[in-house]
């Protein structure tokens, strides 16, 4: 019962914001009481100071799988960032581009005024811890040859967390998915263009390139001084 609460309030949170959801609009989903809440949580800034930590700390698992994996490319690595958003994005925007709202981190973040100071930490944790992964990955293709030696890795990290920080705003202002993708998409091209080595910057350069067909090791090959494969 405990887990089928958070997982409701979860739901409910991202739809209607801290202020939108009380202890009876979960248990009216549950089909149970108040005084059930109550048990398992005593008060409402509990339940959602839970349900944030534990909802922050998945994505961060996630975006690190992503960020942090020394055998993908860059290209990969932005790809895995477009589905890890699209997959919640469809959560909430079945059967189409709606622009429904669909991060919880992007809703308590609107809602900081009414949050608890757990709460805000929570969030704010996100970002920091955020800004480590995708500095690790920036730093890896740099490593990995795919980036020049004189890429700026911080001003390429402070760009892209601020895409990943404000992907729900992003597509909720845009009423679709796309808007977003072509956004991260665009950085590759950038980044790559300006800072790519060898084939990675002509894939980037080359006319008609989308970003879906950016080279990786597979493809193109990796530096001389890696030696396992992609």
């Amino acid at each position: 019962m405990r887990q089928r609460i958070k997982s409701l309030a979860a739901m409910l949170l991202i739809k209607h914001g801290y202020r939108g959801v009380s202890f009876g609009h979960i248990a009216e989903g549950l089909s149970t009481t108040r005084a059930n809440i109550h048990y398992h949580f005593g008060n409402k800034n509990a339940l959602v100071e839970e349900v944030t930590d534990e909802y922050v700390t998945a994505t961060l698992d996630g975006f690190r799988a992503i960020w942090t994996n020394p055998d993908t490319s860059l290209a990969d690595k932005v790809d895995g960032t477009i589905a890890f958003n699209r997959r919640r994005y469809d959560l909430f925007n079945v059967d189409g581009d709606y622009g429904l709202s669909w991060s919880l981190i992007a809703r308590m973040r609107a809602d900081s005024d009414a949050l608890s100071p757990r709460a805000n930490a929570s969030v704010r944790r996100f970002a920091a811890e955020l800004n480590g992964a995708v500095t690790i990955g920036i730093a890896n293709a740099v490593g990995r040859g795919e980036l020049s030696a004189s890429t700026p890795v911080e001003d390429l990290v402070l760009q892209l967390v601020g895409f990943i920080n404000s992907a729900g705003p992003i597509t909720q202002d845009a009423a679709s998915f796309g808007n977003l993708e072509r956004i991260y998409r665009a950085f590759l091209r950038t980044a790559l263009a300006a800072y790519g080595q060898g084939e990675y910057r002509a894939a980037a350069t080359a006319p008609g390139r989308s970003g879906r067909d950016m080279p990786t090791p597979r493809t193109a090959g990796r530096p001389k001084s890696a030696s396992r494969p992609g």
